[in-house]
């Protein structure tokens, strides 16, 4: 089992930055996969970003390739989610999953509860 809780959303200007966080308790962080997505208001969950278990491959949609950055400190349990030139497009509820290491939803295992990021123009 892993539970995942997501933190750092909140309401930024557009063009600015923000960084979310997510801190795992369970299973050995370090043996698996981590992802963010996000959900916008009447749309699907979209994937964001991907990082593999120690660190070393990720992954990007390419609305945020050169935007956000995906990091994991395994020492401390926790991925990030660096987050700049914000727009308002990238406003939705933020959410990590566990445990795969693949840009589908459904197949991932465990997710958080959400953050929200609201982005204004």
């Amino acid at each position: 089992q892993v539970q995942l809780v997501e933190s750092g959303g909140g309401l930024v200007q557009a063009g600015g930055s923000l960084r979310l966080s997510c801190a795992a308790s369970g299973r050995t962080f370090s043996t698996y996969a981590m992802g963010w997505f996000r959900q916008a208001p009447g749309k699907e969950r979209e994937f964001v970003a991907v990082i593999s278990s120690l660190g070393f491959n990720t992954d990007y949609a390419d609305s945020v390739k050169g935007r956000f950055t995906i990091s994991r400190d395994n020492a401390k349990n926790t991925v990030y989610l660096q987050m700049n030139s914000l727009t308002p497009d990238d406003t939705a509820v933020y959410y990590c999953a566990a445990e795969k290491y693949t840009a589908r939803a459904h197949d991932y295992d465990y997710w958080g509860q959400g953050t929200q990021v609201t982005v204004s123009s």
